[in-house]
């Protein structure tokens, strides 16, 4: 049931164009023909790509109440593919040419065994991909909002989500932007008319040692600003420890939060790698506090965040700020269809909250007052680790 059951992992896109303000049979029309088909043929090595009805991997039963929510459209993506794996291609040739040097072991194939090896490997893949011998099939789910012009796609793998971009652009001609760490960035400097202090931001240097900021995993381009993420979630750590848990939102509400559970950390210089740290709260333990004094950044975090009385426990990973593990708290009283209703809105709900947690991380970052946290954060770095949290 994808976003409707369970915990969610989805990666966020903002859809470009017009917006519905409502979904009706014409967008089910579009889903039902647009299916996938169920009738691949085996012999073909591309991938069949196509809509699901969102209820299990053969699911195809489009209806108006079952994939409609109000100003939400839920349906699902799935992925057949028949291709022989890499390994085994190679496995099936070595065992051709051992077959062919059998009478001279010793000796190196010639160019012509070779190639009657590499011919007999073909026909072998052949055979498989007629077979349905490595057919594979992968559905993931996806939640398209009308209500924030946003499409949650269930996955946090990139080819899934080109593979859903393309579907989609190929059957309601939208056109989808990743909503990473930067890109939400980009947005809240536009509205806050700060794009010019943007981009003149570079990764900070949280040494304090004068030396340029390296970050081995962000591309350096002029229009990436990833790099937020990380530092987000440092700039996070800090504020819970030295300020308390509970940070004042934009709109007026509050956001109390923590750690849980997991923490991964890498050295951004590429120097001492990285690893995952997991525990109820992982930033309390020595070896995290070790490690971001070295000079590594958060990359991946556990995160409980309680707005206007909800909880939200969830996986935040710092750069395409994908979310995975998330679990939503339905309304106690919801019944039926409404349980599925309280769904939808604990999702935007949490992507909300995380928007305008991230904001404030902005306004000081970007717009004002960074220089005196910085300040403030190399000295903390320093300072000796705070006893485990009672």
């Amino acid at each position: 049931m994808g976003f409707l059951s369970g915990s969610m992992t989805f990666e966020c896109f903002r859809v470009g164009g017009a917006q519905p303000r409502q979904f009706g049979p014409e967008h089910v029309d579009v889903l039902r023909k647009h299916a996938i088909d169920g009738r691949q043929r085996f012999s073909d090595e591309q991938a069949s790509v196509g809509f699901l009805a969102g209820n299990h991997l053969l699911d195809s039963d489009f209806a108006l109440e079952k994939n409609v929510f109000g100003d939400a459209l839920h349906f699902a993506v799935r992925i057949d593919t028949n291709q022989v794996p890499a390994a085994m291609r190679r496995a099936w040739l070595q065992i051709e040419l051992a077959t062919l040097t059998a009478d001279a072991p010793d000796r190196r194939p010639t160019k012509a065994q070779r190639q009657e090896a590499k011919d007999a490997v073909e026909a072998r893949c052949e055979e498989a991909a007629r077979s349905g011998q490595f057919q594979r099939m992968q559905q993931f789910p996806v939640l398209w909002d009308a209500t924030s012009g946003r499409l949650y796609c269930g996955s946090t793998s990139s080819s899934a989500s080109d593979v859903c971009s393309d579907l989609l652009f190929k059957a309601f001609s939208l056109e989808l932007s990743r909503l990473s760490s930067g890109k939400l960035a980009l947005e809240w400097a536009t509205e806050a008319r700060q794009r010019k202090a943007l981009q003149d931001a570079v990764p900070a240097n949280f040494r304090g040692d004068g030396a340029r900021a390296e970050v081995a995993w962000w591309d350096g381009e002029g229009d990436n600003y990833d790099f937020l993420g990380n530092e987000f979630l440092l700039w996070l750590w800090w504020r819970w420890e030295t300020q308390g848990d509970s940070i004042e939102l934009s709109d007026g509400s509050t956001v109390t939060g923590m750690f849980a559970r997991t923490i991964t950390l890498e050295c951004p210089r590429g120097e001492s790698g990285k690893g995952t740290i997991s525990a109820d709260d992982p930033t309390y333990l020595p070896e995290a506090a070790q490690a971001i004094r070295s000079g590594k950044l958060p990359r991946k975090a556990g995160l409980i965040l309680v707005r206007h009385g909800e909880q939200y426990e969830l996986t935040l990973q710092a750069e395409t700020f994908a979310v995975s593990g998330a679990k939503i708290h339905v309304d106690e009283d919801a019944e039926g269809r409404g349980i599925l209703d309280s769904r939808i809105e604990g999702l935007r709900g949490l992507r909300e909250t995380l928007d305008l947690l991230f904001r404030v991380f902005c306004q000081r970052r970007i717009a004002q007052g960074w220089s005196t946290e910085l300040k403030q954060v190399r000295e903390w770095l320093t300072a000796k680790p705070r006893s485990r949290r009672t």
